[in-house]
């Protein structure tokens, strides 16, 4: 697309598709997390049980997002598009008739192959339906959805389950991936990719690799057959994939600084953002005694903040580079992960949430922005999912990583006389009333270490991203759309 061509004028209306299939996705990513103590109540879920509830979708998602992004590619974006949101909202439906724990497991993987297919359409659909001038705020607008959903789930969450059933956080999806399918039908053009051959080997080896590496992060346990599988299937595929005279994955990209940079850029801060709400939905509910719906609307204000500021990102795109604002934003970011560390209440955690959707809604579309910018439009579909499978690897690593941290912080700081049941979780301590006040101060402690972690890792996206990032990017021909 270039600045001769006849703008759709359906292009808005298009944005506000891709805004609304975007939303139950990242609803999904948090909704679960209030609805942990109801499900093993009224499924008898296990531990084990409730973990894999939460995984299976975070497993499959990552696993197929490479390989449906290039499909996307060469099928016909709006065409994925329209089958993820088919799958999404016919897993959904599922998952609100199951009454087994290893149903609902099964019908979450389901929706993670429909996410999976659906997300990578989403933003390259964005970037070939907009020109350059209007992009950012195109941008803009999807971050801002990507972000308010994240905080949005643990509300949506709370608030239906205290006056519904756990099943209502499922059935919300399925008329909004109905709305969503008419709606691309009728209002959305196809973009495709130029033809090029099928690369199978390429397909199976992502498979193979992403989701035998996201089962080891998630986990959390020294596994040597899954790590040998991951290890030499990503080993495989890239060997592959520089050999393949038409690779599914496009090696040459990471010789753009821009590309690669933006690309770590946004790893590193998803890894210091992805344990955000795994700290706070406890510390809200278990050391400030909030309820399920209580604890979910105290995160609404950085969802106020974060689509404000996404919002002035954009305005001040027209003036600073992306590199300014990726900078500029991950360093606000960290200091919301210092002012949560010394944290002592909710109020100073609602200073910290407007500080870090401030900070997020300037650097995250910036650094979107930068990434996709730098991949030609033919490829737009296996951008937009490594970008994706980008930040869900951040997360599922951030949530290993800082999980066990907060976990081994919380052991070491309870009592030793403290019964080991208490010094396991701090739900438990609640449980056992006379270690709530040991419990809460454990936590508070591991929560400030968790985001003293947070903050380190914000600084160092910013300064990788002020070493590598260009200032302004190179301006190539772009690719005709076929």
């Amino acid at each position: 697309m270039n600045s001769n061509t006849v703008r759709d004028p359906r292009r808005w209306w298009s944005l506000v598709v891709l805004c609304l299939a975007l939303m139950p996705l990242v609803v999904d990513s948090t909704v679960l997390n209030v609805a942990i103590p109801t499900l093993m109540q009224d499924l008898g879920a296990s531990p084990s049980e409730i973990q894999w509830i939460l995984d299976s979708y975070v497993l499959v998602f990552a696993g197929l997002l490479l390989t449906a992004g290039s499909l996307s590619d060469r099928y016909g974006r709006r065409r994925f598009l329209v089958i993820g949101l088919a799958l999404f909202g016919g897993a959904s439906l599922v998952a609100v008739l199951a009454v087994e724990p290893w149903q609902l497991i099964a019908a979450r993987g389901l929706m993670g192959v429909g996410g999976a297919i659906l997300m990578p359409s989403t933003l390259s659909i964005l970037i070939t339906t907009f020109d350059d001038d209007e992009r950012r705020k195109a941008m803009a607008a999807w971050s801002a959805v990507a972000m308010i959903g994240v905080i949005a789930g643990p509300i949506v969450g709370g608030l239906l389950i205290e006056h519904y059933w756990w099943g209502s956080v499922f059935l919300l999806n399925v008329p909004i991936a109905v709305v969503g399918i008419i709606a691309a039908l009728v209002l959305m053009p196809e973009t495709k990719g130029p033809a090029r051959s099928l690369d199978p080997l390429g397909v199976v080896l992502s498979i193979v690799g992403l989701v035998s590496l996201v089962y080891v992060v998630i986990e959390r346990t020294w596994n040597p057959v899954m790590i040998a599988v991951a290890v030499l299937a990503l080993g495989g595929f890239l060997m592959w994939e520089r050999r393949s005279a038409s690779p599914m994955l496009p090696l040459g990209l990471f010789r753009s600084r821009n590309f690669s940079g933006s690309s770590f850029s946004i790893l590193l801060m998803s890894f210091g953002s992805g344990a955000v709400m795994l700290m706070l939905t406890q510390y809200l509910q278990f050391v400030l005694g909030y309820g399920a719906a209580q604890a979910g609307l105290a995160l609404l204000p950085y969802a106020v903040s974060a689509a404000i500021f996404n919002g002035v990102g954009a305005a001040l795109g027209q003036k600073a580079s992306n590199k300014t604002l990726i900078v500029a934003g991950m360093l606000i970011m960290g200091v919301s992960f210092v002012v949560m560390a010394m944290s002592t209440g909710y109020w100073s955690l609602f200073v910290a949430f407007l500080v870090m959707g401030a900070g997020g809604g300037i650097a995250g579309p910036a650094a979107y922005a930068t990434l996709m910018g730098a991949v030609p439009m033919e490829h737009a579909g296996v951008g937009s999912a490594l970008n994706d499978t980008i930040q869900q690897v951040g997360m599922a690593l951030s949530i290993a990583a800082l999980g066990s941290v907060l976990a081994g912080v919380y052991t070491s700081a309870m009592p030793s006389t403290a019964p080991e049941a208490a010094q396991e979780s701090i739900a438990n301590a609640v449980l056992l009333g006379p270690e709530v006040a040991a419990g809460r101060e454990a936590f508070s402690t591991a929560m400030a270490t968790g985001s003293w972690i947070g903050a380190v890792s914000c600084v160092a996206a910013a300064c990788l991203a002020m070493a590598v990032l260009r200032s302004k990017a190179p301006t190539a021909p772009v690719p005709a759309e076929v």
